[in-house]
């Protein structure tokens, strides 16, 4: 069962497990399983995707319920109204806040049909960042003998595919478990030091007008699993607010 943040008679959002597809995909043509599916058999209704999550990303996602509620999400994001943060684990110890503006070219998957005209030049991508918290762990897992590693938060201002893992790579602290923008050594290291093997990075809040309504809204998606325990083990608990860490309600679904 997927986990319900919010639900009206307009909107259903999700917190989309980090490993699960948001629909059918090239990335991964023997897959049986999408958020897509799974929410429609789950709620007995058809939904419609607005934005969309890497495989490996966790947390918010939010679908339409009727097609005319999905235009209107699509026109918001389309002019960059929702706003987005994440967090991510990530090697080094980025500097206290930051702007990363950089160009970024789209890249499509491997098994991916690409047409003839398609635009693949680099295009402008902004993302806002904040250092939330550093360690040192007495592990020499490169060539020195301690090991840096920090909790960022991340805002996107523009939505290019894999930017903020490709963001992040540009400063030199690409994020933990990422197979394809990170470092496999460090990703080994975390999975055998603290058996944690995924992407660590989890989009943990949306902010949006509601598409019909006008109202503020403000989704919540709590750490948990891996994530969370990880957080814990780090000594960083601390650092986050405490609805992130789902110690009060977060989001709400009038259904319950």
């Amino acid at each position: 069962m997927l986990t319900v943040l919010y639900r009206d008679d307009y909107l259903i959002a999700i917190d989309k497990p980090s490993g699960l597809l948001v629909h059918r995909s090239e990335i991964d043509r023997r897959e049986t399983r999408f958020a897509v599916q799974l929410l429609r058999d789950q709620i007995g209704r058809q939904v419609f995707p607005v934005h969309r999550l890497d495989r490996g990303t966790s947390g918010v996602l939010l679908f339409a319920l009727d097609a005319a509620t999905a235009r209107l999400l699509n026109d918001g994001f389309a002019t960059r109204q929702p706003g987005k943060t994440y967090l991510a684990v990530v090697r080094g110890h980025p500097a206290d806040s930051g702007d990363i503006d950089h160009a970024i070219t789209r890249q499509p998957d491997e098994r991916e049909y690409v047409h003839g005209d398609a635009q693949l030049n680099a295009q402008p991508a902004f993302t806002r960042y904040r250092t939330l918290a550093r360690c040192e762990l007495p592990f020499a897992v490169e060539r020195y003998p301690q090991s840096r590693y920090a909790l960022v938060e991340l805002q996107p201002e523009t939505g290019r595919r894999h930017q903020l893992r490709r963001h992040l790579k540009h400063i030199a602290h690409p994020i933990i478990g990422d197979a394809t923008h990170g470092k496999g050594v460090h990703n080994r290291f975390f999975q055998q030091q603290f058996n944690v093997g995924r992407m660590l990075l989890h989009a943990v809040e949306l902010r949006l007008p509601h598409p019909v309504t006008g109202e503020a809204l403000c989704l919540t998606a709590p750490l948990t699993g891996d994530f969370a325990r990880l957080i814990g083990e780090l000594g960083w608990r601390a650092a986050l607010p405490a609805a992130w860490l789902g110690e009060t309600a977060a989001g709400r679904d009038p259904a319950n």
